[in-house]
């Protein structure tokens, strides 16, 4: 996959493309279908495969105070993108200036003039353009006229059948999963287990007089936690192309016993909230390494211990639980 950045570099195939449209937070089962849709007919007619998303979640600029939080960052969309096996990826820069911007100036500007569309898939709820103005009726109306024909895709359930409301799969409910602690949901809707990442810091170094030493991950604030609660999932340092690292993790995936949460039993009134990992049977130091931790399964929800003790041996028996769930296996 070609990843263009911004219009700059603007590819027109001379054969046309089949294009699609979207934040695609998350690049879930509904998102796939719909790209799916596009490598089908793009194959058909001999023309290249392409996706428009941005480089961050619109909301971020036109209400940045109820901007939803994110379920993947910029990076891990890409790569997501890059495995459905579309031929470019088109990441358009949204400032105020292309909030402004006319729903027909889009379309001029990046699906005609950039792209060459001959063909445009988007979900069938699909609005964008100043004041969200634009639709499948309009895309429909400029197609007559540019070239290109449209096809609001049917919002699709677990099956990738058409479904009714509560029961598509949308960024929106995978959030609410997440946030109500359904990782199971969250999980099948993604149709991969959550992953989050970010850089192991120092902290209090409390999980090390407990017995369990943890690697605690800043998670930058645009993006979503789930639950708070203990995980059991997998752990991997991330390659970032730069310096080796010199930790002992390598690039092995490792299996792991997850906290999120702000440590009630410690503190009354912690407002962060924290993403702990204690990797199984592991030594070793982490820290400034970029890693993903992906969350296979929810093991209880947080709670406030009577004592240190009856909290250690707690996590005596969550570690015990997410190494029976995990298999000891490498992920």
């Amino acid at each position: 996959m070609k990843v263009l950045r911004d219009t700059d570099a603007c590819p027109s195939p001379p054969e046309g493309s089949v294009v699609t449209i979207g934040a695609y937070d998350g690049v879930h089962l509904g998102h796939q279908a719909v790209i799916a849709e596009v490598r089908r007919r793009s194959e058909a007619a001999g023309q290249r495969s392409a996706v428009v998303t941005f480089d961050r979640h619109p909301a971020q600029v036109i209400r940045p105070d109820s901007a939803p939080l994110l379920l993947t960052d910029l990076d891990q969309k890409l790569e997501l993108l890059a495995e459905t096996g579309v031929d470019y990826a088109l990441v358009v820069r949204f400032d105020p200036d292309r909030a402004s911007e006319s729903a027909e100036d889009f379309v001029d500007s990046v699906l005609h003039r950039c792209l060459n569309a001959r063909q445009v898939v988007v979900g069938e709820d699909f609005h964008f353009g100043f004041q969200r103005r634009g639709n499948v009726d309009l895309l429909s109306q400029m197609g007559q006229t540019l070239g290109f024909s449209v096809l609001g895709h049917k919002l699709v359930g677990l099956d990738g059948q058409a479904a009714r409301d509560d029961a598509q799969v949308s960024s929106t409910a995978i959030r609410r999963s997440l946030h109500e602690g359904r990782l199971v949901d969250a999980n099948l809707m993604l149709g991969r287990s959550h992953e989050m990442r970010g850089t192991v810091v120092v902290g209090d170094q409390r999980g090390r007089t407990l017995g369990f030493p943890t690697a605690n991950v800043a998670i930058p604030d645009e993006m979503l936690m789930p639950a708070d609660g203990i995980y059991a999932g997998w752990i991997q340092r991330q390659d970032t192309g730069s310096v080796p690292s010199v930790s002992s993790l390598g690039t092995e995936a490792l299996s792991a016993a997850i906290y999120v949460g702000k440590r009630p039993t410690f503190y009354e009134d912690q407002a962060m909230t924290l993403l702990e990992v204690h990797v199984l049977d592991f030594a070793g130091d982490l820290y400034g390494e970029q890693v993903s931790v992906r969350f296979d399964h929810r093991l209880r929800a947080d709670a406030k211990f009577a004592s240190v003790a009856e909290l250690t041996e707690q996590l005596q028996l969550d570690c015990e639980k997410a190494r029976r769930l995990l298999g000891g296996r490498a992920g």
